[in-house]
């Protein structure tokens, strides 16, 4: 995993030639503009879904983990946090589905990061992730998820 400012981003390009996409893309686009749902960026190789929302209680999700896709998560408006671990020997509470491609874990992160305005974050897919949490209180958010193929 990967969490860092979008001024940075030049020091992750060699991750991979989409990876480097989406970061020109954050560089080159109004972002404010953008409206919320799926943007196609290379068919489903690459795409960006822009969503808005208020942030939760940790104890109403649970971790996830994604098998093909890489997620590169852009806070374009607002704070959360984030909750992380490493994928080892934890078992799903919800089993990997291939269409959603994602699969749910009970554990509780082992470390949250707060991600503001300005800062992306890097899921691969052994990192298990739970976005979406409130820094103290609910707040709105708004943020841009590529997803990026293995």
């Amino acid at each position: 995993m990967v969490i860092d400012y979008l001024e940075n981003a030049r020091k992750y390009h060699s991750l991979g030639e989409n990876i480097e996409k989406a970061f020109r893309f954050l560089l080159d686009t109004d972002l404010n503009t953008l409206e919320n749902g799926k943007h196609v960026l290379d068919g489903d190789r690459m795409f960006a879904i822009v969503q808005e929302y208020e942030t939760k209680d940790p104890d109403q999700e649970k971790m996830e983990s994604h098998k093909k896709y890489i997620d590169v998560q852009y806070v374009v408006s607002g704070e959360e946090r984030m909750g992380h671990a490493f994928l080892q020997k934890q078992i799903p509470s919800r089993p990997y589905n291939p269409e959603d491609d994602y699969m749910l874990f009970d554990e509780a992160p082992d470390f949250f990061t707060v991600v503001k305005k300005g800062m992306f974050t890097i899921f691969f897919p052994e990192d298990l992730h739970m976005p979406c949490i409130q820094n103290g209180s609910s707040a709105h958010v708004k943020k841009i998820v590529f997803k990026i193929a293995v």
